[in-house]
């Protein structure tokens, strides 16, 4: 029997195996993707980070690259298989867990080739786990072409005609920003458009250092600042998005309120010449394979700066798990190593 497994290889997974191997734990990484890195290099191609590597690191290694670089997904997946030899980190990919269940004999995790036993188990799956589609998408005409965001990778996946983007996250306007940079089509846009945007630079610092200096990222979820700052509107950061709602051929239409065949109804207007719809509109949590586990009203485990209802059941990556940072390449490592000082 294993004293751990940590479910899921990318950043909070590794983070906790780094912590794990200096404690000289005898665990596995378990990762249902072939190969290390897949959930970012599954995203669409021209994805950068909006942190540069100065505030990327996952704790021990640095990230190979010049000051004030914003890497690209394939830049941190290969930062990730770097981390992984370095520190010679047991993973077993292809490996999908389909359920946990704790029994006076440990831990049982189920996967579609068998079980694994461990005495503790630390969940690293991340805050996306099922893409959300309006159910609005089931009424329109299959001749239009709709993929979730986290299925686009370029836009050459399109078809002739104009297209649609639907979210006004980060995701959303990075992609409206690719598909309508070139003026070659029509882009409707459903979502709100008085999301602030945040430059990567200010007054010649990287926004990141702004947030650092300013303890912006350090303010935890229990304190009133950090509350303020969970329940506010977000920020797009590093897309200008005036500038791309103010494109010709860039069109705002409201919010999407339904659909019918070719006919889409926003909340401005009423458009049949759609081809292509991207819904950049986020994701569920998926923790329903945990039996036991205590969920809140956002369907996201219950737990104190990852520490579960279920004595040995630890988590990690959380979206605003601690802080607003939780869930961030640059962030997870102070999660990681509180939670190795508890479970130490």
């Amino acid at each position: 029997m294993l004293d751990y497994v940590v479910i899921g290889g990318a950043q909070a997974g590794l983070a906790m195996a780094y912590h794990l191997k200096k404690m000289n734990k005898n665990f596995l990484v378990v990762d249902g993707e072939d190969q290390i890195g897949a959930s970012w290099l599954n995203r669409w191609d021209s994805l950068k980070l909006f942190t540069s590597t100065t505030y990327n690191n996952l704790p021990g290694l640095k990230f190979d690259a010049p000051k004030n670089h914003y890497p690209s997904k394939f830049e941190v997946a290969d930062y990730f298989k770097a981390y992984v030899k370095k520190y010679d980190i047991p993973v077993q990919l292809n490996t999908l867990v389909t359920a946990v269940r704790k029994t006076n004999k440990g831990f049982f995790i189920t996967h579609k080739d068998g079980e694994i036993s461990a005495k503790n188990v630390i969940v690293a799956t991340g805050p996306f786990h099922i893409p959300y589609t309006p159910p609005c998408h089931t009424k329109l005409a299959s001749s239009i072409l709709q993929m979730h965001s986290n299925y686009y990778k370029t836009p050459e996946q399109l078809q002739s005609g104009d297209a649609l983007v639907v979210g006004a996250g980060d995701s959303g306007y990075q992609i409206l920003n690719e598909l309508s940079k070139d003026g070659s089509r029509t882009v409707y846009f459903s979502g709100d458009t008085t999301v602030k945007s945040i430059p990567q630079q200010f007054l010649g610092k990287t926004i990141w250092w702004w947030f650092t200096v300013t303890g912006f990222l350090s303010f935890t979820k229990y304190s009133w600042l950090g509350k303020r700052i969970n329940a506010a509107k977000q920020p797009v950061i590093g897309t200008n998005v005036k500038e791309i709602l103010a494109r010709k051929n860039v069109i705002a239409v409201g919010r999407t309120n339904d659909a019918l065949n070719e006919k889409l109804f926003f909340e401005k207007k009423k458009v049949s010449t759609i081809k292509n719809i991207i819904w950049a509109t986020g994701y569920r949590p998926n923790f329903n394979w945990i039996e036991g586990l205590e969920l809140d009203a956002d369907n996201y485990p219950k737990n104190k700066r990852g520490v579960s209802n279920i004595k040995g059941l630890y988590f990690i990556g959380l979206p605003w798990m601690y802080t607003r940072g939780s869930a961030t390449l640059g962030g997870v490592q102070k999660d990681a190593s509180y939670l190795a000082s508890v479970i130490r």
